[in-house]
């Protein structure tokens, strides 16, 4: 096994001068490397070792509650201990407030060590996100510092049995009673949705308020506490693990919510927008595992192929290690171009968010940064495993679970097809298509050859009566025009990276690429579009 290190060097230097962190109100270069370096170090010893081990051992449903690998509960100490959980929440709720792009660079490293803890671990920003922008004073008061302190974790529960991406059939149930809110109905594929990490939990839980037929208008978010104020274990309950393809130390519940005491969280009838506060935040997170799955697989396959010997090179006597062959080297080359073209996607998206000034472009590059970000993790451990070859396939190296861990990225948090869909249709055209105009001003701006292909199918697909066909091609067309400006930027930079030769060579690469690219699947979208 190749010990897990966290690419802090890499990580900073696409905050600072690639995303341009230092535009943030209070931003402090100094401070951020202090906090990386920090959470790294805690990811390096105590959490990365526990998750192979984890995936081994799995969860365990023991008495009604979710036992969760040992190693796991020590390494979820040690981070509720030196306070991460509170990382972005508000300082009066004992948190330290810190920026959303500062927290996804400690997603990466987090997923990076240990995917299984990070996705149980990590919901809770979101949860206080939607809590602060939705609750009341006194919810605020009450959730935050719980949230903040890690002795309370949050779940996201959404998906029904036959009512997965389709909110309108949700048939969970909330009534108003004389003494508040009752929450009745089944959910599944519910991450974290009991565990012993913590003593208690808060469910986020979308509930039908209205009556029958009143589609995703009679749904509301709720507040539904493992526990009541009083200390009294709650009518929520387990009622299956699933068993998975990979994620075994993080348990997959199936819950059943009977009669349980819940608290309306922001106005009747408006959960699907509460919800998708959480959403969106779990969405970036969701492609920052993508990148953390790429970073380790193109971490492992670097180390293998610099020591393992095997065959000659033309002119040269003995063995050479693999990397010194073309296509080993052409394989590595394009897991470190997914890494570093994700990450910086990302973090330029989490930036501007943060910068607040333009909302619409946000709504855009989050899908893109979904997609691209999930399918680069899964390319990125199917291509190292190739590196490895047969050790790739066996377990002692750690590289399968790095694929198997990935694959459900590009399902959950709605699926890659799903936001292909939704770019294709609400963001081409809600608000005049206010989304795909903030995203064209931002290839033009850095990428103006990406745009003069992109807009003209951009144009098509908006006039087209049913733009579903070519939805896909059109997803990886916006996806490979968004890099081309991702990539203009690092190869602007490149001489601040931590290998600024390394980093030239895979801009020139990329940028190369990238035209015919763009030819090809503007092609392709439009053929789409016609059939």
């Amino acid at each position: 096994m190749i010990p897990f290190t966290a690419a802090v060097d890499d990580i900073l230097f696409t905050l600072g001068p690639v995303a341009g962190a230092g535009r943030l109100p209070g931003w402090d270069d100094d401070l951020a490397r202090e906090v990386v370096t920090q959470f790294a170090r805690l990811a390096e010893t105590a959490i990365a070792p526990a998750d192979a081990p984890a995936d081994r051992d799995g969860c365990r449903l023991e008495n009604g509650r979710v036992a969760m690998p040992a190693g796991l509960g020590a390494a979820y100490r040690a981070f509720a201990g030196q306070g991460w959980p509170g990382l972005t929440l508000p300082e009066d709720a004992g948190g330290q407030e810190s920026p959303a792009a500062l927290a996804g660079a400690l997603t990466e490293i987090f997923a990076g060590a240990s995917h299984a803890l990070q996705m149980v671990a990590g919901l809770v920003p979101g949860a206080a996100r939607t809590v602060a922008r939705f609750g009341t004073p006194g919810q605020c008061a009450r959730w935050l510092p719980r949230l903040a302190s890690g002795e309370w974790l949050a779940t996201m529960a959404l998906t029904e049995p036959g009512a997965g991406s389709d909110l309108s059939q949700l048939r969970t149930r909330a009534r108003r009673t004389e003494t508040g809110w009752q929450v009745s109905g089944e959910k599944i594929f519910i991450s974290g949705g009991d565990q012993d990490l913590t003593p208690r939990i808060v469910h986020l839980v979308l509930a039908r308020s209205g009556g029958t037929g009143s589609g995703v208008k009679g749904l509301s978010l709720f507040l539904v506490p493992s526990h009541d104020e009083a200390g009294t274990r709650q009518p929520v309950t387990v009622t299956r693990i699933e068993e998975k393809m990979g994620l075994h130390g993080s348990p997959t519940c199936q819950m059943l919510f009977d009669e349980a005491g819940a608290e309306l969280l922001g106005p009747e009838g408006e959960g699907l927008r509460a919800m998708f506060t959480m959403m969106n935040h779990a969405r970036l997170d969701v492609a920052l595992q993508g990148v953390a799955h790429a970073g380790r697989a193109g971490a492992i396959a670097e180390a293998y192929a610099a020591t393992r010997r095997q065959g000659r090179l033309p002119g040269q006597d003995g063995a050479v290690t693999i990397d010194r062959h073309p296509d080993v080297r052409r394989m590595l080359d394009t897991i470190a171009a997914l890494t570093f073209g994700n990450r910086a996607l990302c973090l330029m998206t989490l930036v501007e968010m943060e910068l607040a000034h333009s909302p619409a472009l946000i709504e855009f590059l989050t899908p893109l940064c979904k997609v691209s970000g999930t399918a680069a993790g899964v390319r990125a451990a199917n291509l190292g495993l190739q590196v490895l070859g047969g050790y790739g396939y066996l377990n002692e190296y750690g590289i399968e679970q790095r694929l198997r861990d990935a694959r459900v990225t590009t399902i959950y948090e709605g699926t890659n097809g799903i936001h292909a869909q939704a770019l294709a249709g609400r963001l081409l055209r809600h608000d005049g298509g206010a989304a795909a105009t903030a995203f064209a001003d931002w290839l033009g701006a850095g990428a103006p050859g990406a745009l003069a292909l992109w807009q003209p199918v951009r144009a098509a697909m908006a006039a087209a009566a049913d733009p579903a066909p070519a939805a896909a091609a059109f997803m990886r067309l916006s996806i490979r025009a968004a890099l081309a400006r991702v990539w203009a930027r690092l190869a602007e930079v490149a001489g601040c990276a931590p290998d600024p030769a390394r980093l030239r060579a895979l801009a020139a690469r990329e940028t190369a690429r990238a035209g015919m690219e763009l030819r090809h699947l503007a092609e392709e979208t439009l053929h789409d579009l016609a059939s």
